[in-house]
């Protein structure tokens, strides 16, 4: 589902407009800048997403309710209607990792080389200038 779709949908739960939740779900779906297949889920869309999303957007946000009373809205729940949409559930980054294979460069065990340059360690400082 589109980010906006997230949006409306927790406006029609909680109150507000869609534009109210936005931030929030588009952050959760921000991941789609890096790959653009169902795979981006695995950035976001698990139980660490939901606390990142508490950190980076506060406990609650508010609301105007078409009555006019302003009501605070759970960061997290929101987060959680976003992943449970998609998903039908709210798994945890160990659900998308328990089949994922142990690759040699995960331990650091295998080194690339990298030619210093490509690491802009020799360049000149700014009090050698």
């Amino acid at each position: 589902m589109n980010s906006w779709y997230h949006s409306q949908s927790a406006a029609r739960k909680w109150g507000g407009e869609a534009h109210d939740y936005s931030k929030i779900n588009d952050f959760i779906d921000s991941s789609k800048q890096v790959i653009g297949d169902v795979r981006h889920r695995a950035v976001y869309h698990h139980t660490l997403g939901v606390f990142l999303v508490e950190k980076v957007f506060g406990p609650t946000i508010s609301v105007t309710k078409a009555s006019g009373k302003v009501v605070q809205v759970p960061t997290r729940l929101i987060a959680e209607r976003h992943i449970i949409e998609d998903l039908g559930w709210l798994p945890s980054p160990a659900d998308y990792l328990k089949n994922t294979p142990v690759e040699k460069w995960m331990s650091g065990s295998q080194r690339k080389e990298v030619p210093l340059s490509t690491l802009l360690l020799n360049q000149p400082s700014e009090a050698s200038a």
